[in-house]
């Protein structure tokens, strides 16, 4: 009788023992578990994201993203992913956020769900300083670089015609722009973000031009549609960090004067 009170007590002081064990792990398990989402960015389009030599990614969405990550509670990874194939990641549930100065507009409203707006957009002409031309319909019979699938490409196109040659499609607007400074192209079309990032570091050498044929838009961050507890969290970030000051500060960094 006593041995087997003594190895009952036994087996109840292990059970106990094993239980404190499991209840401790799980507890240090779920203290440390924060998601970590996948967030794709075409990083060639300063300054909103652009990759440095040592392949780090920084620019003003990799700054909103991360700030609204640290609002709403999980953790990112950025991935470089090439423009033509962000979408399909998208899609594929390869990646699990886009932030690529990506415009909301109706069609890509059917594939994919957009938070709040992050950022007011209207499409730039950069010309040459010496250039004559005073509006956007005066490109039609000139050269004219876009990054491929943008905006800029698709007004471009509606004015020249989509497979008209004289549309030089780039896979960054950075390459664009640069096939301006060496003399390829006689304009480039593009988001007004990039466009005056480029005129600040070339001071004097080119002119902007802005036409009242050009729309404003506005960029969103894109998730799969379904997944609305993540839209939810991600548009009650971006409002904190819009009313606490730091979109502001950000904002600020980059372009040099207040969000409006």
């Amino acid at each position: 009788m006593l041995k087997s009170s003594l190895i009952s007590l036994a087996l109840a002081a292990t059970l106990i023992s094993c239980t404190k064990k499991s209840e401790t792990s799980n507890t240090n398990t779920s203290a440390s578990s924060v998601t970590e989402l996948t967030v794709g960015t075409d990083a060639a389009y300063a300054p909103f994201e652009i990759e440095n030599p040592d392949k780090t990614i920084q620019g003003f969405d990799i700054d909103i993203i991360n700030a609204i990550a640290t609002k709403a509670g999980f953790k990112v990874k950025i991935v470089n992913t090439p423009w033509e194939g962000l979408f399909n990641q998208l899609a594929s549930g390869d990646r699990d956020i886009l932030i690529s100065a990506i415009t909301i507009n109706d069609e890509r409203k059917k594939v994919m769900a957009f938070s709040e707006p992050y950022f007011e957009a209207v499409q730039l002409i950069a010309l040459p300083a010496k250039s004559k031309v005073t509006k956007f319909a005066e490109l039609k019979n000139l050269k004219v670089g876009v990054q491929i699938g943008t905006t800029g490409d698709e007004v471009v196109s509606r004015l020249l015609g989509k497979s008209n040659a004289n549309i030089k499609r780039f896979e960054g607007t950075p390459l664009a722009l640069q096939e301006l400074t060496n003399g390829g192209v006689d304009a480039v079309v593009a988001d007004n973000g990039v466009i005056r990032n480029f005129l600040a570091n070339n001071t004097g050498t080119f002119k902007t031009l802005a036409d009242t044929s050009f729309s404003k838009e506005y960029y969103g961050i894109a998730i799969k549609h379904g997944r609305d507890e993540l839209l939810k969290k991600i548009n009650e970030a971006l409002a904190a960090i819009k009313t606490d000051g730091t979109y502001d500060a950000i904002y600020k960094k980059y372009f040099g004067e207040a969000a409006l």
